[in-house]
């Protein structure tokens, strides 16, 4: 297998697991900030990251992105959280399916939400705009860029659903993925003590903190 099949299949493995395993299990890192929604709480995304670095109000970017992704790519737009304009609608997202990308996050709005989530398309966006975008203005992909406080560089990975979404490295895939799988067998460890009748404050050790608070 070549590096990056070796990579996608880590990253496929870490995708069965959610993106509050996957942040916790690196260290409460790389998290998405909280205003970055899925269209639908069904919807999940998993992939590699390709970058866009797009104009506000100007969409014409994520057309020329879509020359050069590859299947399996999750396009991550920097729209610079303008929200006063739908960047992406269901033309561009019929285009990423025969593309094979695997979904879209955007600091930025989108529109055409009930097409693009009758396509199975995930998305995570800022804001939902019915208002259209101009197609002018010149920008950069595969370049890094920030959301928030989340510097994210071309070819890391990012999972996301209802909980949120999360950056992983690509040199950090396998060592994410044993620490994920060991928190998902502690957890499950945990649950079946509470049906034993096991409290959550025995099971994470917590009589001393709220001895110390008062509370008995």
């Amino acid at each position: 297998m070549t590096d990056k099949s070796v990579k996608d299949e880590l990253a496929s493995q870490l995708s069965q697991l959610g993106s509050a395993t996957i942040y916790e299990a690196q260290g409460a890192f790389g998290a998405l900030d909280v205003g970055l929604k899925p269209l639908s709480p069904s919807m999940k995304v998993a992939g590699r990251v390709f970058t866009v670095d797009a104009r506000p109000a100007d969409n014409l970017m994520l057309h020329y992105a879509l020359l050069h992704v590859q299947p399996g790519d999750v396009l991550v737009v920097d729209a610079k959280g303008f929200l006063e304009a739908g960047a992406w609608g269901d033309i561009l997202t019929e285009q990423a399916l025969h593309k094979g990308v695997a979904g879209l996050v955007i600091n930025g709005s989108v529109r055409d939400v009930q097409a693009i989530q009758d396509m199975g398309f995930p998305v995570f966006c800022r804001g939902v705009s019915i208002k259209g975008t101009a197609k002018k203005q010149t920008g950069k992909i595969n370049v890094p860029v920030t959301f928030g406080d989340v510097a994210i560089q071309p070819g890391d990975y990012i999972f996301g659903d209802v909980d949120g979404l999360v950056l992983v490295a690509a040199a950090s895939l396998s060592s994410v993925l044993e620490k994920a799988l060991t928190r998902e067998h502690a957890e499950a460890n945990f649950r079946a003590k509470i049906r034993e009748g096991v409290s959550t404050v025995e099971l994470l050790d917590l009589n001393a903190s709220l001895s110390q608070l008062g509370l008995s």
